[in-house]
């Protein structure tokens, strides 16, 4: 199972755990300890995390309320009031324990704790007026990223994935167009 952790904010991440939205979806989360390895991935989120169904239904709840809010940020549409309604009460619960040792940062706490941090990140990420948050740029691609890049030049979620993708197609465009003959 491959999770990708380069959209810059752990609501964005969550929301990215579905591969492509535009033809046929895949979804990383396709049962709840596919959700538990992912919290556990999380920098920003608890190790150990267990997830019954319904904190698995809350969690793609949230997921898809957090994708559905920064899309309309992306295309500059007003907010939806479900989804704003889901990661609001997500935002209510308790938060992770955070304890700090030699070994850095340590988080602790259940499932609903890591959603309350996601949707708190989520509500911070999205009400920044600075916050510049774009869609990934090769078409196949739907994930939402935070650009922190200098000038905003950032065009693909990661360049590990899309990035080489695209660049690679380039070339291998450029590469055709070159060795076709002249007409004459």
């Amino acid at each position: 199972m491959y999770f990708a952790f380069v959209s810059g904010n752990p609501a964005l991440d969550l929301a990215a755990t579905v591969g492509t939205r535009r033809s046929e979806p895949i979804d990383v989360l396709a049962t709840p300890a596919d959700l538990e390895r992912w919290v556990a991935r999380c920098d920003e989120l608890p190790d150990h995390v267990t997830a019954d169904s319904g904190t698995f239904q809350s969690a793609l709840s949230l997921r898809e309320a957090l994708y559905h809010l920064a899309l309309d940020r992306v295309l500059g549409r007003p907010f939806g009031r479900e989804d704003l309604r889901i990661v609001n009460a997500a935002a209510t619960g308790p938060l992770p324990a955070v304890e700090l040792g030699n070994a850095g940062l340590r988080m602790s706490g259940d499932l609903v704790a890591a959603l309350s941090h996601i949707a708190r990140s989520g509500i911070a990420l999205l009400a920044d007026p600075h916050a510049r948050i774009k869609e990934c740029g090769r078409a196949e691609c739907t994930r939402l990223y935070l650009d922190r890049s200098r000038g905003a030049r950032r065009t693909w979620c990661g360049m590990d994935e899309c990035g080489n993708r695209v660049k690679a197609a380039a070339y291998r465009t450029r590469r055709r167009t070159a060795e076709r003959p002249a007409c004459s």
